[in-house]
């Protein structure tokens, strides 16, 4: 039997189970780890300047293409507790990422060693398991079981911590006659999916609401073919958004307070049954149950069991995959439809259509200092259907879900329950790793991009291309908005004179000169009619220099975005709407008045 360290075994591991790239940054307590991965080869490297951004770039690594597990790694103590967000990002929007930490010796994990923290206690409220690992004999089964855990059930992340006598230990392992575990996914049956289309087809007004889910089990394009079977209109949401192409004529708009459209809320406010595949009831996208649910039955599809009643009580549960509950909506749906069995739903799918084509948003304004919308718009002139986008939180995420415009799934790459500022940079970084013949465009406002700012000399170190548009406004504007309910406007304001950039004004950090001095390029524009051509300088940019191109621009301090607090029936509409069809030039459908 081969002999190798357990720090060897684990990399053989990592590559059996179709690892290719990793995030990290190596320390004492993880170097021999370090010492594996070089000496195996086969496992590109990314080093992260902050090991938070190192979780966050596993994460959009992940989510790029079915099947990608990113891997983080980091040293002991507070590498671990840095990586806590990214774990908490992950667990939040199902998303399997692989944490490997350092650890002090086994002998002195509990004496107050240097850097010894009980990380794997901390981390098991956001991952599927967590373990640090006593023993380099069960170094293989850790990371065999660990790679079963994210990919069964509802996926997530996995820790492993690893103390530096565990990871020299040489053990008996031979990679050639490692295999993966099978992965457990629940499957719906014949009676049930026949039981959810009885109640489908009784029904006038249905809806499909199609969420991460979806995405996560590469099952769009069932999704789609069984929409399209039926005539039901789809309401993605946003960690659904792509699975139905925009421009689909079953596509009914986004349902929510915030990021959602005119027309989906009052899409959704006309239906009568929802059918719930792959999608929690997030708050943000119900909101006050009894508006949510009064007058319509649901049906919920969901991978993890005990999700079903979690947030209501649905008139009918399955626990499945999505991918095979899709599969049999599909065959059935095939078969009803040979024998004349389904509803015509022409009519409804046409109103949803018409509701698309009459409420919808200004994005149009030249006014300067600009308003956000008119980025939005030349974003969506600029960027093609192939465009990935990335993005978090705040109002420059809630605005870009509502006026981007996305055609298939994996280009909406948002995160969803964490939200936590600095996601965005590393995040992009990560998916244009994993697709770098895709263009990627990422979406920040200034808080979002200051948080792990640093992390873009990680894509000009590693040569990593992509375009992120920075929304400037010098205030923590989400948070400003939220605050008009306590008539405060207190510790959001960002402003301030910057005594090396006076051009500036009021709008403090310069930049364009952070970002070049990261080694980056950057473009500023204070002129809304300039922003296309700063799209079309910064892709030539990046294709160049093969570095992050950086479009900020310049903002008026305050504007409202359309939000609810409550309900998706009383949506605040804080700018004036689109009257006539020059409000809105890159509207899904031309305005109808």
């Amino acid at each position: 039997m081969p002999r190798m360290t357990a720090a060897r075994a684990a990399v053989e591991i990592l590559k059996r189970e179709g690892v290719t790239n990793a995030f990290g940054v190596p320390g004492a307590a993880i170097n021999p780890f370090y010492a594996a991965l070089k000496g195996a080869g086969g496992i590109d490297h990314t080093l992260a300047r902050h090991v938070e951004g190192a979780s966050h770039m596993a994460e959009g690594y992940t989510r790029t293409h079915p099947g990608n597990i990113g891997v983080c790694i980091g040293t002991s103590g507070p590498a671990g507790t840095d990586m806590i967000t990214g774990l908490y990002s992950a667990i939040g929007d199902s998303i399997p990422i692989l944490c490997i930490t350092g650890q002090a010796p086994t002998a002195v994990i509990q004496k107050e060693d240097f850097q010894a923290v009980d990380i794997a206690s901390i981390a098991k409220p956001v991952t599927k398991a967590a373990t640090t690992v006593m023993e380099a004999a069960q170094v293989p089964g850790v990371f065999q079981q660990a790679f079963h855990l994210m990919r069964s059930g509802r996926p997530g992340p996995v820790l492993i911590d690893l103390p530096i006598d565990v990871q020299l230990t040489e053990i008996e392992f031979d990679p050639e006659t490692y295999e993966p575990l099978p992965a457990f996914k629940p499957t719906a049956t014949r009676a049930q999916i026949e039981k959810a289309l009885a109640l489908l087809n009784a029904s006038e007004r249905p809806l499909i609401v199609a969420g991460g889910g979806v995405i996560n089990a590469d099952a769009s394009d069932l999704l789609v073919e069984f929409a399209e079977l039926t005539g039901t209109p789809v309401i993605p949401t946003l960690m659904g958004w792509g699975t139905i192409a925009d421009d689909h004529e079953l596509n009914a708009g986004m349902v929510g307070l915030q990021t959602s459209h005119r027309y989906g809320n009052a899409n959704f406010l006309e239906s009568d049954f929802v059918l719930g595949i792959g999608n929690r009831w997030a708050n943000r996208h119900t909101g006050k149950l009894d508006v949510y649910t009064q007058g319509r039955k649901f049906v919920h599809v969901d991978i993890e069991p005990t999700q079903l009643g979690k947030i209501f009580a649905p008139d009918f549960g399955i626990a499945s995959d999505a991918k095979a509950a899709l599969e049999l909506f599909v065959e059935v749906a095939r078969e009803l439809k040979a024998a004349g069995k389904l509803p015509d739903r022409s009519g409804w799918a046409a109103s949803t259509q018409e509701c698309k084509a009459q409420l919808q948003r200004r994005t149009h304004f030249d006014n300067i200092p600009m308003k956000p919308q008119r980025v939005y718009e030349e974003m969506n002139k600029a960027f093609g259907p192939e465009t990935r986008y990335v993005t978090t939180i705040g109002l420059s995420q809630i605005a870009g879900a509502q006026m981007l415009h996305v055609y298939k799934p994996r280009h909406w790459i948002n995160c969803g329950q964490a939200g936590p500022l600095g996601w965005t940079i590393p995040a992009a970084l990560g998916v244009a790793t994993a697709d770098p013949e895709t263009p990627v465009v990422a979406l920040s406002g200034d808080y979002d991009f200051q948080f792990m700012i640093e992390e873009l000399a990680v894509g000009a170190q590693h040569k990593i291309p992509y375009v992120h548009v920075l929304v400037n406004n010098a205030y923590l504007g989400l948070i400003r908005q939220a605050q008009r309910n306590l008539d405060i406007n207190f510790q959001v304001n960002l402003e301030f004179e910057n005594i090396n950039s006076p051009e500036l004004g009021v709008y403090g950090v310069d930049h364009v000169k952070v970002a070049e001095g990261l080694g980056c390029k950057a473009i500023r524009v204070t002129d809304p009619n300039e922003l296309g051509a700063a799209f079309e300088e910064a892709k030539k940019l990046a294709a160049e220099h093969r570095v992050p191109v950086v479009v900020e621009a310049i903002l008026e301090r305050i504007t409202n975005i359309s939000m609810s607090g409550s309900d998706i029936a009383s949506v605040n509409e804080w700018e004036e709407i689109a009257t006539e069809p020059g409000h809105t030039p890159t509207a899904i459908k031309p305005l109808k008045s």
